[in-house]
C-alpha cells in the first residue's frame, strides 16, 4: 500500500491518511491543552502524516495549535484550512470581501504566508460558485493559497466552480457506515481529477469498536446525543462491527486500522482524515497504510455491506 497520494489537480504529495484537527477543540466537550496538542501533531508528522486539516469554525485555538506545531516543519507538511462559516452561529458568508478577511485571519493564526489547500467549508446560498472560484483564482495568483476545494457542496456547484478555477479536493463524510458518495461523488472525482477527503472515516470512533451503549461521554460531546452511539445504533450495526472485528483478527490489526485500510484501498484518490488526541491512536491509525486488503477481501467486505441495513451518522 502506498503511503502517499497526489492532491487532485496539483503535483502536491500528501500522506494517504491525513490528520483531522477538529476534535482537539470542538465536538467532544473539551479544549485540549495547547502544548499537548502541539507535541501530538509533531509526533504525527514523525509517524508519517503530512496532511493536516483544520478550520476557523473549530475555534481559533484549533488553527493556532496547528500553526505552532508545524512552524519548524512548514515545508514538510500540507496545510488545509477552510472559509465560509464566519462565526459559531454557523453564519455563512463566501463573498469576496469576507473571504479576504478570513484568509488573512487564518494566515495570522497559523503563522504562515500561504495555505496549501483552502476549502469552502459550506456553500453560501447568497454567493454563486463562479464568484467563489474567481476569488480562489485571485488568492492563488497572490500566492496566499496553492489550491482549493469544497466541503459538502452539491455536484452541480462543484462543476460550475471548477470551470472557473480548477478544484483539487472535495471533503464529505464517508465510511463503512456512509457509502452513498460512491455512486455520486466518486465518479465526479474521477472525471475532474479530484481528491476525495473522507471526513469522519471512523464515524466519530464508532467503527473502532471501542464504544458500547453504556459508554459515558463528557458534557458537550456530540456522541452523547447521537442515536448511533445508543443501544439502537449498536444493535442495528452489530453485524458491521462483527465484520470489522473478524478482519482485524485475520490481519492481526485493530478495527480502526481495518476501517481505514478499506478506505485507502477503495480508491487511489481517497484520503481519510481521522482525528484523535492520543499518541497511541495517532500511530495506530497511520498503521493502516501497512495493511493489505486483497481484491477478493475488498469484494467480501463490500458484498457483506450490501446486505446490511445500517444506521449511519448522517452527512455532518
Amino acid at each position: 500500500m502506498s503511503k502517499t497520494r497526489i492532491l487532485g489537480n496539483t503535483d502536491i504529495e500528501i500522506s494517504a491518511i491525513g490528520y483531522g484537527c477538529m476534535g482537539q477543540t470542538h465536538s467532544y466537550g473539551v479544549v485540549e491543552p495547547e502544548q499537548a496538542m502541539v507535541d501530538l501533531m509533531r509526533y504525527a508528522h514523525e509517524v508519517g502524516y503530512t496532511l493536516f486539516d483544520t478550520a476557523p469554525f473549530y475555534g481559533a485555538d484549533n488553527e493556532r495549535y496547528l500553526g505552532r506545531a508545524i512552524a519548524p516543519i512548514r515545508d514538510q507538511i500540507v496545510l488545509a484550512t477552510k472559509f465560509g462559516i464566519i462565526d459559531e452561529n454557523f453564519t455563512l458568508d463566501s463573498s469576496h470581501d469576507s473571504i479576504l478577511r478570513e484568509i488573512d485571519a487564518s494566515l495570522s493564526r497559523l503563522g504562515t504566508d500561504h495555505i496549501d489547500l483552502y476549502y469552502q467549508h459550506r456553500i453560501d446560498p447568497n454567493t454563486q460558485p463562479e464568484e467563489v472560484a474567481e476569488t480562489m483564482a485571485e488568492l492563488i495568483k497572490a500566492g496566499k493559497i496553492r489550491t482549493w476545494g469544497v466541503s459538502f457542496a452539491p455536484i452541480d456547484y462543484i462543476r460550475r466552480a471548477h470551470k472557473v478555477c480548477k478544484l483539487s479536493a472535495v471533503q464529505n463524510v464517508y465510511s463503512l457506515l456512509n457509502t452513498a458518495d460512491e455512486a455520486t461523488y466518486f465518479p465526479l472525482c474521477e472525471e475532474l481529477g479530484l481528491t476525495y477527503v473522507s471526513a469522519c472515516p471512523l464515524a466519530k470512533g464508532f467503527l473502532s469498536g471501542r464504544y458500547n451503549a453504556e459508554t459515558k461521554y463528557r458534557d458537550g460531546d456530540w456522541r452523547d446525543d447521537m442515536k448511533l452511539f445508543k443501544e439502537e445504533g449498536m444493535t442495528q450495526n452489530r453485524s458491521l462491527l462483527e465484520l470489522i472485528q473478524d478482519f482485524a483478527e485475520r490481519k492481526n490489526a485493530t478495527p480502526a486500522q481495518i476501517t481505514l485500510a478499506w478506505e485507502i484501498t477503495k480508491k487511489p484518490y481517497l484520503v481519510p482524515i481521522p482525528g484523535t488526541t492520543k499518541k497511541e491512536r495517532v500511530k495506530e491509525n497511520f498503521g493502516a497504510v501497512d495493511i493489505e486488503l486483497s481484491p477478493d477481501e475488498m469484494r467480501e467486505i463490500d458484498e457483506a455491506l450490501s446486505h446490511m441495513e445500517l444506521m449511519n451518522m448522517g452527512r455532518g
